[in-house]
Parts: structure tokens; C-alpha cells; sequence
């Protein structure tokens, strides 16, 4: 496959690997960095604009809050083994759930403070056999973008709606390609949560929101989380390889399991329903679909590099720096190709996949400004860097 992110991905400088580091550890050299920043800032401003307050979250805790979560119970077999620290027992997360709902259970809470949006971008940890791990879509660390609305259960569906929407916009924005929604239900054993009434109670809530937005779904048994059932919304690789990226889920178990409540109208308390939501899921996985579907030329608000500055020869080398100078004060990721590294056509080749190319000639440099040409090979004349900078973000 031409644009599998295993090989595009390590040829762009996106991500990399070390035996010493560890299998399924993968490191952001600066452009990996770059891009996660620009889904990061995208994904944290739609987050804002749409209710949700961001919180940050240890990436460890002690085993007694995982065994009150029930992940102990139901998904240790993925968790890291414990460690052990002034004889107390610690986990690498396996998930922020617990740590969100220890942040609402902080203080007490009213109906008039619901619904509560909490997003956090942050890390969790599983135990992923070597034989499984695979470039950015199969890893033992993830960052997760993670969210959890605590509300009354008679405002669930609408939470989980609005959840929906948020993940159709962001997909659409950063071209994340086809999708279909599964419903993933419980399946047997002792994996999940024995608790018939809950599970209809938000397989009800669920379906719900899929008949009244009018998708069509798949639905899987056995796929579930182990506290609820939840809507994948599966991705497809330019390759035909489906996975899932984004998830929306009911849990009415962890806010029994952490005696979560708030005071209701009639001054008594009140169990909250939790709505978990991802908007883009792990980035790892995300950056990896995102090579595979633009083939390295990203949109020009999600480029690693996103404006090159041309001297046609060492005489406009000044003009070209104060030109890069203006580029990086007005938010723009550029950099500078001197005329040192090759003709003008070979740098411009070089430098192919970054949305835009200012050329700096004689005329330029005395104006002060370049000549823009476009990823494309077509011209845009001389536009103003604060123009291209405009152009360039994502909420343009």
C-alpha cells in the first residue's frame, strides 16, 4: 500500500521507533509533534466552543480506584501489573474514567450545575501483546481525547446527540474517511458488568439517538465496554482495513460504583447518568489514518510545515529571513530553504507537500514580500503573510 502511514509516516518524520524505548512505544520527532499539536488545539477550541471545561488528570493511581471503577475486576488482563511504592500498589491507567469521576465527586453538585462537561487529552496505558503491535494503530501508550457529561438520565440522549454531532464535525474537518456507526453491546462471561436492567437502560438510550439522526448501524455483541454499551463509529483506511476511531457510551454503573450524586429540584440527591465521549479517539491512531488519507499533503491548517521561504539566491537570503521572522509572529509553522541546499525547482520539490511556497526574487526582496506558489503548482502572487496565516487556521 502506497500511503500506509507504517512506511509514509516514518519517511515524513511523523513518528518513530526504538528497541530500547520499547515495542509499541512510538515517539514525534518534530513534525509528528507539530501535526498532534494542530488536532490537539483543533479538537481542545471545538471542545470549548460547545460547553465542555478541560481538566488535566494524573496518568497513574492507586489499584483501589480501579477496583471501585471495576476495572479491576472486568479489565485487568490489559492493565499493567501494579507497582509497588511506599507499600502501596499503583497502576498506569487504563483509562480516565476513574480520574473524571473523582474530579465531579470533588464537590457537591446541583441540578443546576448539570450538564457537567469535563475533556481531558491525556494518557492511558494497556498491555498490548507484542504480536499485535503495529505502527501508530496498535500501541501500549495512547493519548487519549477523552470527555465525560454528567447529567440527569432524562437529558442522556441529547448529551449523547450532541456528542454525535461534535464527532461528525470534526471528522468532516479533518477529512477523516468513510465511517458507519455499530452499536457494540455486552457479550458473555465474566468480562462484563452482570447487571440485565442496567444494560437495556442504556442500549434504550442508544438506540434512541440512532433511529431519531437516522443512521444506519451494524450491531456487534461482545464489543461493549464492560460497564455499558456505546456507538463505535467505525473508520476505513484507504486499504479497505476498518477500525474504530470515536466512541459514544452510557455508563450507569461507575457513578453507583463512586456514589455520585447531586441535589435534585426537591432538595434530595440524585444519581447522575455519565455519557462517555471521544471526539477523535487516540491520536496515535488518528495521526496514522491522517498520512494514509492526505498521503502527507495535509490541509494547510494541519501541516506539520505549513509555509517554505525561497531565496532565489544568496542575495535575497536577508529579505528572507525577516520574511520567515513575519511568517513565524503571525502563528505560521515555516521554515527557511536557503539557496545553499539546491536550485530553486529542486527545493521547491523538496519542499512539495507544504501548502505554500514563497518565493523571494529581487523584486520581492525589495518589496518586502514573495511570490506564493501553491502545493497544486499554481500561482497566488504576492499575498500578505498575515493573509496566509488567516488561511491557515482551522476555525478559518
Amino acid at each position: 500500500m502506497m500511503n500506509d502511514h507504517r512506511r509514509l509516516g516514518r519517511d515524513l518524520g511523523i513518528f518513530g521507533t526504538d528497541p530500547l524505548i520499547g515495542a509499541g512505544l512510538p515517539y514525534l520527532p518534530p513534525a509528528g509533534a507539530a501535526l498532534r499539536k494542530a488536532v490537539e488545539d483543533y479538537v481542545h477550541e471545538l471542545e470549548r466552543r460547545n460547553g465542555y471545561q478541560h481538566v488535566s488528570s494524573p496518568v497513574l493511581g492507586k489499584r483501589e480506584l480501579y477496583e471501585r471503577s471495576g476495572h479491576w475486576a472486568h479489565y485487568a488482563e490489559d492493565m499493567f501489573p501494579p507497582m509497588t511504592v511506599g507499600g502501596e500498589e499503583f497502576v498506569l491507567r487504563p483509562s480516565l474514567c476513574p480520574h473524571h469521576a473523582i474530579i465531579y465527586r470533588s464537590r457537591q453538585r446541583s441540578h443546576r450545575d448539570l450538564p457537567l462537561r469535563l475533556a481531558e487529552l491525556g494518557g492511558m496505558y494497556r498491555a498490548e501483546l507484542s504480536g499485535v503491535l503495529g505502527g501508530l494503530n496498535r500501541v501500549r501508550a495512547i493519548q487519549l481525547n477523552d470527555g465525560h457529561v454528567f447529567c440527569p438520565p432524562e437529558q442522556a440522549a441529547a448529551e449523547v446527540s450532541a456528542a454525535l454531532d461534535l464527532i461528525e464535525t470534526a471528522h468532516a474537518r479533518l477529512g477523516v474517511g468513510q465511517v458507519r456507526y455499530r452499536l457494540s453491546l455486552r457479550g458473555e462471561g465474566g468480562k462484563y458488568v452482570d447487571d440485565p436492567a442496567l444494560w437495556a437502560r442504556s442500549e434504550a438510550v442508544l438506540r434512541e439517538v440512532l433511529r431519531e439522526r437516522g443512521r444506519d448501524h451494524d450491531e456487534a455483541p461482545g464489543e461493549g465496554a464492560f460497564y455499558g454499551p456505546k456507538i463505535d463509529i467505525q473508520i476505513t483506511d484507504p486499504a479497505g482495513r476498518e477500525s474504530t476511531l470515536s466512541t459514544v457510551q452510557v455508563d450507569l454503573y461507575q457513578p453507583g460504583r463512586f456514589e455520585l450524586d447531586y441535589t435534585g429540584p426537591s432538595g434530595g440527591p440524585l444519581r447522575p447518568v455519565m455519557v462517555h465521549r471521544s471526539v477523535v479517539g487516540g491520536l496515535e491512531r488518528l495521526l496514522a489514518h491522517l498520512v494514509e488519507v492526505h498521503g502527507g499533503a495535509f490541509p494547510a491548517w494541519l501541516a506539520p510545515v505549513q509555509a517554505v521561504v525561497l531565496p532565489l539566491s544568496d542575495a535575497e537570503r536577508p529579505a528572507a529571513e525577516a520574511l520567515l521572522r513575519r511568517c513565524l509572529a503571525a502563528g505560521l509553522r515555516a521554515e527557511l530553504a536557503p539557496a545553499d541546499r539546491g536550485s530553486l525547482g529542486a527545493r521547491i520539490r523538496a519542499h512539495r507537500l507544504v501548502p505554500y511556497q514563497l518565493v523571494v526574487g529581487p523584486r520581492e526582496a525589495a518589496s518586502g514580500g514573495a511570490s506564493v506558489r501553491l502545493r497544486d503548482g499554481g500561482q497566488a502572487g504576492e499575498v500578505p503573510v498575515e493573509q496566509l496565516a488567516a488561511r491557515s487556521r482551522p476555525f478559518a
